[in-house]
């Protein structure tokens, strides 16, 4: 802010305009509640709600979606942009053929056993369909309302001693934990091209903090039954994912990148930092639009995210299930972190080696394949398969439709690194957080 300006003066409407939905938002993502003996955020209790409701046209509904995804990029000529794009379309049309065969029952007698695709389809794709809409209505109260600003400018001070990027990426972070990746390098990419952020900086939001949202890890959760201690897992998960960041930003590639940036970064204001924060959250209250408007703006969003994953989740989810079930590929890749597992004497040592390196596919796979596992089992799946970020499914393509100097040879070297480090964060987590719910 630049300390000439006009100082501002909110209203009374523009700090209840802020406060109401910001606190509203906290209430539905973070508050457990317990009803009809089900403990757990506000959002799930509704989702759950719903999905009763549908019943079995639910079913119908997810095709509707997945159908209407594989048709969208072959209207719009999407396909034609680039090869990463015409191969995610091609994911997207198997998709449709594959949730023909789970409402069907048609299909070859190997992909309906329990565990394979009525599992993916019931547990990972019906949740998708209805979370991220539904869940995207509601980040409208956190994103659009002035805590996201808030929270932001409070991080500032950490971003350049612990991550080695300016204190304007704060804002990338937040927005990817509040919002979504595709949000988070939405951001990274235009400040790039602005010349705002050096191909290193830039590098290091990419792949350390533009992760999934806080509806998806409400996905890997239910699917891991980890909603009744969902408030450790999030803020573990949080934790242990920028820890992750803050050593693999000293580790070569990231470290060697070219760190030359055109537009360096400016003192932005004086003064008290918290009543900074505080003012940048009013003057976005004051400047966000009706709630009305945002909700119906943040549902089409919503349903379009929910479009462009569906499809693609079901067809990369099932290809990995059957290369874990039918394969030795993740069994061999799990073998790197499986010397580190057994370190810390877990039973299902090589389950989740197998598990986490099947993340490289799909980031949802971890929870699939250990759903029934123990608790400190669960909870290291569910904090790694957030805390890699990358996978091929959605991100890796993502990061590689933008203009951030990052092969893809690079990036496996870099998800190696945030898996062995996540592992070895995640493991002991997961026991402490046994011995305190026990």
């Amino acid at each position: 802010m630049d300390t000439t300006d006009k100082p501002f003066e909110p209203t009374l409407r523009t700090r209840a305009k802020m406060i109401m939905p910001s606190a509203l938002g906290i209430l539905i993502f973070f508050v457990p509640i317990s009803i009809a003996g089900t403990r757990t955020i506000l959002l799930d209790h509704l989702v759950t709600a719903i999905r009763h409701g549908l019943g079995s046209s639910v079913n119908l509904l997810a095709l509707a979606v997945i159908v209407a995804g594989a048709i969208h990029p072959l209207y719009t000529g999407r396909w034609r942009q680039s090869r990463t794009e015409a191969v995610l379309t091609l994911f997207k049309v198997m998709g449709t053929l594959v949730a023909g065969m789970a409402i069907s029952g048609i299909g070859p007698e190997a992909l309906f056993a329990p565990d394979m695709l009525p599992f993916l389809f019931d547990k990972l794709v019906i949740s998708v369909g209805l979370i991220v809409p539904v869940g995207a209505v509601f980040l409208a109260l956190l994103i659009n309302y002035g805590l996201m600003e808030s929270v932001g400018v409070l991080c500032q001070p950490l971003m350049r001693p612990l991550w080695r990027t300016p204190g304007r990426s704060a804002i990338d972070a937040v927005a990817s934990f509040v919002g979504s990746y595709s949000i988070g390098l939405l951001i990274t990419n235009r400040v790039y091209r602005a010349g705002r952020y050096s191909a290193r900086e830039a590098a290091i939001i990419a792949t350390g903090f533009s992760t999934v949202s806080a509806t998806f890890m409400i996905i890997v959760a239910r699917t891991l039954d980890l909603m009744a201690i969902w408030n450790l897992y999030f803020w573990i998960t949080l934790l242990i994912t920028f820890i992750v960041t803050a050593i693999s930003v000293r580790l070569p590639p990231l470290a060697r990148m070219d760190d030359r940036v055109a537009v360096a970064e400016a003192k932005t204001f004086s003064g008290s930092r918290l009543r900074h924060a505080w003012e940048e959250g009013l003057k976005a209250a004051d400047r966000a639009p009706r709630l009305g408007e945002s909700v119906v703006t943040n549902l089409k969003e919503g349903l379009l995210m929910t479009m462009s994953i569906l499809p693609t989740i079901l067809s990369v989810g099932l290809l990995g299930l059957l290369l874990a079930k039918y394969t030795p590929v993740f069994e061999w890749l799990g073998l790197l972190f499986y010397p580190l597992i057994a370190l810390f004497g877990l039973e299902e040592a090589r389950e989740l080696s197998q598990a986490v390196a099947s993340g490289m596919a799909e980031m949802f796979l971890p929870a699939l394949l250990m759903a029934d596992a123990s608790l400190p089992a669960r909870f290291a799946a569910g904090v790694v398969s957030v805390s890699t970020i990358l996978f091929f499914s959605a991100s890796i393509p993502c990061i590689m439709s933008t203009q951030i100097p990052l092969s893809v040879g690079k990036i496996l070297v870099i998800w190696f690194q945030r898996t062995f480090l996540s592992v070895a964060l995640a493991v002991p987590a997961g026991y402490l957080v046994a011995a305190w719910v026990s």
